[in-house]
């Protein structure tokens, strides 16, 4: 059991230092929109996001889809991550469509506690850049994430 628990850990470690090298190819953030009712979730995804971009990025939190539009408008973000089930009844293939009307053109993250392959289909359908199980919510996953998310977005140069 030892043995497999070091194996784990230390592959972990090696993503989280590939990881650190990978972070130099993303795109440099400055602005990220957490759309997440529940305070918890959204302090770990921030924590997780500043011990990988540092604290300088500005990250900014609404818990309700109202606000996230307002957040948008006021300020376009250059990523949301957004929860996938926002109370009271709200749900992420129901909110992307708001996010865009507002004008927001850029990707999407979406952070579901409820990832299955349809699942997913449903949200990429609904405009989701990407989807990224709310357990997995680390600096591997989420760098694994953005990757798949800028490496796809084509340059609007």
């Amino acid at each position: 059991m030892a043995g497999k628990s070091n194996k784990s850990g230390g592959d972990y470690l090696a993503k989280r230092s590939g990881v650190t090298k990978s972070r130099a190819t993303l795109p440099q953030i400055s602005n990220i929109l957490i759309v997440e009712d529940e305070t918890f979730d959204a302090d770990r995804l921030k924590a997780t996001l500043h011990l990988m971009f540092g604290y300088e990025i500005e990250i900014r939190r609404a818990a309700t889809l109202g606000r996230a539009l307002d957040e948008v408008i006021a300020q376009t973000p250059e990523i949301i991550f957004l929860d996938d089930v926002l109370k009271p009844s709200d749900n992420a293939a129901q909110t992307l469509p708001f996010l865009r009307r507002a004008g927001y053109e850029g990707p999407v993250v979406v952070v579901s506690g409820q990832v299955t392959r349809r699942r997913k289909s449903v949200l990429i359908e609904a405009g989701a850049s990407d989807v990224i199980h709310k357990d997995e919510v680390d600096s591997v996953r989420v760098a694994e994430a953005l990757h798949r998310v800028f490496d796809e977005t084509p340059d609007k140069a």
